[in-house]
């Protein structure tokens, strides 16, 4: 008996001196936790804090990331509380016990409040919803699709994607890009749809950036792209929930980055770029007929103005015998070379389609209009460019229009320059050489290693009806 006392005596020391043990290491880490949020956050003068000395409670917060209204809500509850209760008032699942820095400085950063209680640390989320509200897309609009777009709050715009896919196969994967700042990044995907491969290798990419400078989804893109020395955009970057969600169901992954409204899609080929979500709202007849017409027009916006600049300089053969006389008479005014008069005329549409976009709208259109036609017609007057060339480029600028992706638009306009200058030093072979270069080139880019030109090249016909135009919906269904 006594030696049976003795053991449970003995158990119970060895229990109670585990429990001071394991409460003394916890009380240390707090204390070093509790240092190192102070030397992390030392002259932040706009961090807040709110005491309690008699319940041992400190709240740090800073007051502009915080919604005011629920922490005052808070704070009414703590002043009611007495010292015995706060041990079972902390037990309440609003709160989440917090163990190491960075899980501290990440969510303090994010619009949660830190609680130190006794040197533990909690995070109370009171974060402040406004925002910009859902609006229009002014980038990529459309007729016949929804109206609203992404916003800079990444909930909102998850919010946005899991409306629409109303699936718990929609997984998301939580990443953090750059060394400091520690920028959100969710990617998505369609579990049974998207590659596994695709998946793994964006994540090493996003995880192998390091820059703390990347402010917005289009520039995360060019950190992570396999051919940054290119021109041409290789990932799909858009500001419509609807294309992100459409992409996602052709087993595409989307990434979106908190304080940025694009979400970005890959892999995607050069044909994607070239479709919008009015091309799903119509009858497929119509679809295929704007489809081609936009292919027509990337012909037209490269190729026009070298054209002229070709048959102008080395190929007057080519101009029909009753158009002559004109444009001779046209041309005898000008002093310049074609490909000069060509080149300036093409900068200066540029310098106008840039001043346009950067001022607001209603001087940006007042831009628009005294330099296609004031400043067209003056330089007709005074001899610096013809009347012919003043249409080639004006048909140009139309045609560039008619691409729906700005990025692509932004970089079919740099390429049609490096025509210009070819056709004027070898004419038609100039244009000739340079679609040679710039095949090669597309047919050389990859997008998370998926071809470029694809279903071109690798070649595969069958699926030329979804890309090079619109087939059926019925034909598609029965593809998946």
């Amino acid at each position: 008996m006594r030696k049976d006392r003795n053991r449970l005596l003995k158990d119970f020391k060895l229990q109670r001196s585990i429990i001071q043990t394991n409460t003394s290491d916890k009380k240390e880490a707090g204390e070093g936790l509790l240092q190192q949020f102070f030397s992390n956050f030392t002259n932040s003068s706009d961090l807040s804090v709110t005491e309690f000395p008699h319940l041992s409670v400190k709240i740090y917060y800073f007051s502009y990331l915080i919604n005011k209204d629920h922490y005052e809500q808070f704070l009414s509850k703590l002043r009611n509380i007495n010292p015995e209760e706060i041990q079972s008032f902390f037990n309440h699942s609003e709160f989440k016990g917090l163990s190491d820095m960075n899980g501290i400085e990440e969510a303090i950063l994010s619009g949660s409040a830190i609680i130190f209680y006794e040197k533990e640390a909690y995070e109370l989320p009171f974060k402040e919803g406004k925002g910009r509200s859902i609006s229009q897309s002014e980038s990529e609009t459309v007729i016949l699709g929804s109206h609203d777009s992404f916003v800079e709050s990444v909930d909102v715009n998850l919010s946005l994607i899991r409306k629409r896919v109303m699936s718990s196969q929609l997984k998301t994967i939580k990443l953090h890009v750059g060394k400091t700042s520690k920028r959100t990044v969710y990617l998505l995907y369609i579990e049974g749809v998207a590659s596994d491969k695709d998946i793994e290798e964006i994540k090493k990419r996003i995880l192998s950036v390091h820059n703390d400078g990347i402010a917005d989804t289009n520039m995360l893109v060019q950190f992570i792209d396999e051919h940054p020395n290119s021109p041409f955009p290789q990932f799909y970057t858009t500001e419509r929930p609807d294309v992100t969600v459409y992409k996602l169901f052709e087993g595409k992954i989307a990434g979106l980055m908190d304080n940025s409204p694009f979400a970005f899609c890959t892999p995607v080929s050069f044909f994607d770029f070239m479709e919008s979500m009015d091309d799903f709202g119509q009858r497929w007849i119509v679809s295929t007929f704007i489809k081609v017409t936009r292919y027509i027009a990337i012909l037209v916006t490269l190729l026009f103005t070298a054209l002229y600049v070709a048959v102008t300089t080395y190929h007057y053969e080519m101009i029909p015998q009753a158009l002559l006389p004109t444009l001779l008479e046209s041309r005898s005014k000008v002093p310049f070379p074609p490909v000069i008069e060509a080149l300036f005329l093409e900068f200066l549409l540029e310098l106008l389609r840039e001043a346009g976009a950067r001022l607001p709208t209603k001087v940006g259109q007042t831009i628009g209009i005294v330099g296609g036609i004031v400043i067209g017609q003056a330089a007709v007057q005074a001899g610096i460019t013809s009347n012919i060339l003043i249409i080639v480029v004006a048909a140009s600028a139309i045609a560039s229009f008619v691409i729906p992706s700005y990025l692509l638009s932004g970089s079919i306009r740099i390429v049609r320059f490096g025509f210009i200058i070819l056709t004027g030093f070898w004419g038609n072979i100039g244009i000739v050489f340079g679609m040679g270069i710039l095949i090669i080139h597309l047919s050389g880019l990859t997008n998370l290693n998926s071809p470029y030109l694809l279903p071109i090249s690798p070649m595969f016909p069958k699926f030329f009806k979804y890309s090079l135009i619109r087939g059926p919906f019925k034909k598609k269904a029965e593809r998946g």
